[in-house]
């Protein structure tokens, strides 16, 4: 399985490159690519700006339908991946837990998506999708339809559930994201 990494976003609410935020001693990049190599054989960050990114031991790709959001990062991970799935991430992410990324890993088999599914909605920016997805996703793309789960319908899912969730994450942190100063702050405080 290939892990993919998210670093295309504008970043305007944050006001700077949310991948390079630092959360304890890490930047949140570092740690995400850190923690894919020990999961994934290959990881793949998708961003706008890809000479950021040299000092990371990744493949460093661009979109290939640019200005497409969360959607064209997908369908860019997926279109590189050399493996039949991906695990898709914000780079944002600074709860990332590894034994849920290989328990989510071990349940993918025989699925077009594994998706976590706690209370408060789907995670599609944490969760597993099958090449065989990349036509749909295309065709969600060509139409400006930009919502990633508006091309779930028709592919064989798994909702990982709460109880599951809860097992590996029973403070409800891994899920959280970085999109505010104010958000990086509460972070830091953990």
């Amino acid at each position: 399985m290939t892990g993919v990494i998210l670093s295309g976003g504008k970043n305007t609410r944050m006001g700077e490159n949310k991948a390079f935020l630092k959360v304890g001693e890490e930047r949140l990049i570092d740690r995400t690519v850190r923690l894919f190599r020990r999961v994934f054989r290959e990881v793949i960050i998708v961003t706008t700006n890809p000479l950021d990114y040299l000092d990371q031991e990744a493949t460093i790709v661009t979109d290939i339908l640019p200005e497409k959001g969360a959607l064209g990062g997908l369908y860019t991970g997926l279109f590189y991946a050399t493996d039949e799935y991906a695990f898709l991430a914000a780079c944002d992410m600074p709860f990332l837990n590894i034994a849920f990324l290989e328990y989510m890993v071990q349940q993918a088999t025989g699925y077009d998506i594994v998706i976590p599914a706690p209370p408060d909605g789907l995670q599609p920016l944490h969760a597993i999708y099958a090449r065989r997805c990349l036509p749909a996703i295309r065709a969600r793309l060509d139409q400006n339809r930009l919502q990633i789960k508006g091309f779930y319908h028709g592919h064989s899912t798994l909702e990982i559930s709460p109880e599951v969730l809860y097992t590996f994450d029973p403070e409800g942190r891994m899920f959280l994201n970085v999109n505010t100063p104010e958000d990086l702050h509460r972070l830091r405080s953990y």
